[in-house]
């Protein structure tokens, strides 16, 4: 997939409690079953080092996206440069705390449903921004992911550029949580 992004939605925290509950219904009552015998697995990799705790990100979540990002950033510290509960609902102090990094950054956001958007990307991106919103991909004018100046409210829509899917349960939703984390 070379110069293409690669989106990747991971389970949300609902979706994450129901799998333990009906992981904990299925223990229940008949005689466990032989579990096969395997190889053992290799040692996992050691996740990355955040400087400070996600709003938005667990551990397990945290794990599964550092397997998608480039080698480059591989093993380097995550440094929150930006976090709506810390810095405000505000395009303008994203591009404020964003100035002066040049590494690649990684954005997530959590909307008010729950649901969690993440995505990664290798060799090129595009990306548009101004004052009033920051556009992710573009097809038919409508963009993979968009992100009003206020931070409040995104858009998700079908995107030629990326071959994405709608990364939401609706193509309009509101930002509970957004947060830009410097991979260097």
């Amino acid at each position: 997939m070379k110069g293409r992004w690669r989106y990747t939605r991971l389970p949300s925290q609902v979706e994450d409690a129901l799998s333990a509950e009906e992981g904990e219904e299925e223990e229940g009552g008949t005689a466990p079953a032989a579990a096969p015998v395997s190889a053992p697995a290799p040692e996992d990799p050691v996740g990355p080092q955040l400087a400070e705790a996600s709003q938005v990100l667990g551990a397990s979540e945290i794990k599964q996206l550092s397997l998608h990002l480039p080698p480059r950033v591989t093993g380097h510290p995550w440094s929150l440069a930006f976090c709506t509960s810390r810095d405000g609902f505000s395009l303008r102090s994203l591009y404020r705390q964003m100035e002066g990094h040049s590494g690649p950054v990684l954005l997530v956001l959590r909307d008010q449903d729950g649901q969690v958007f993440k995505w990664t990307g290798s060799n090129s991106f595009f990306v548009k921004g101004d004052l009033d919103s920051l556009m992710m991909g573009s097809s038919s004018g409508q963009f993979g992911l968009w992100l009003d100046g206020d931070l409040y409210h995104g858009g998700s829509h079908p995107c030629a550029t990326f071959n994405n899917e709608v990364l939401a349960r609706q193509e309009q939703f509101c930002i509970k949580e957004l947060e830009a984390w410097v991979l260097s």
